[in-house]
């Protein structure tokens, strides 16, 4: 019995390395590798990235969702998740951000399609028109209602953080297809004690265990296992592979490197 015991923990901890700290271990290597990058906030290119033209008042309404790789060492596995909003007739555009200092919501601190940190966002989600006016009083009423928003309240891991922020606007949209990258470490946690929740396109479920480990299964999220915060798994509607610090390795590789 003790041998079994003994052959099954080792496969586990097998399992464990080849899903998680293997490409974990490749993409911080390739990481290190690039170089070029900024050691400190007061450094750091926060500039815009010119992936939204200067709005008018003439513009459609208009919603984003972006992620970019958080500072220095962290950019090996994280994503900085917020939300840009536009409505119809308004002139300027409002980004809505979770931070670890102060008050966590923040409202216009840094440019709207803003570089993170000096790494270029990706584009998570994008509605235009018609689609963008009827989301923005959901999504105003979810930045409104976001429950982890008093002074201490964000947690760098497993979370509440910037992207339980997101995964929470999202979920308040819709017949939302988009889901954020697999690199967005915070968007599966959930309170003590609330072990199963729909998943934020409202297409599947999520186990969580407060985001130290869970799965999620769903149309739109795919299947996702996660360890420590670490996402494997595969997409279901667009087939693709979710790795550790690489995300989702497929046809849109490019939104969440």
């Amino acid at each position: 019995m003790l041998l079994f015991v003994l052959a099954a923990l080792r496969g586990l901890l097998l399992t464990i390395l080849v899903l998680f700290f293997l490409p974990l271990g490749t993409h911080a290597l390739w990481w290190m590798a690039r170089g070029a990058r900024a050691p400190d906030w007061a450094v750091a290119d926060w500039s815009s990235a010119g992936l939204l033209k200067a709005p008018t008042a003439d513009d459609p309404a208009l919603v984003r969702v972006y992620a970019a790789r958080v500072g220095r060492w962290r950019g090996i596995f994280a994503h900085h998740s917020w939300i840009v909003l536009k409505p119809a007739g308004a002139a300027r555009y409002t980004r809505y951000d979770v931070v670890g200092w102060g008050l966590p919501v923040r409202t216009d601190g840094w440019a709207a399609d803003g570089r993170w940190f000096g790494n270029l966002p990706e584009t998570v989600l994008a509605l235009d028109g018609d689609a963008a006016g009827r989301a923005i009083p959901r999504i105003r009423a979810a930045v409104a209602s976001y429950p982890h928003r008093a002074l201490g309240s964000y947690i760098v891991w497993p979370g509440p953080n910037s992207n339980t922020f997101a995964a929470h606007i999202l979920a308040s949209i819709p017949g939302v297809t988009d889901t954020l990258p697999p690199t967005a470490l915070g968007k599966d946690w959930t309170p003590p004690g609330r072990l199963v929740a729909r998943t934020p396109s409202g297409t599947g479920l999520r186990l969580s265990l407060g985001g130290y480990a869970g799965l999620t299964i769903g149309w739109v999220e795919g299947v996702e296992i996660n360890f420590l915060g670490l996402v494997t798994g595969f997409d279901l509607r667009r087939p693709a592979l979710k790795l550790p610090g690489w995300g989702r390795i497929g046809p849109d590789w490019g939104r969440a490197a």
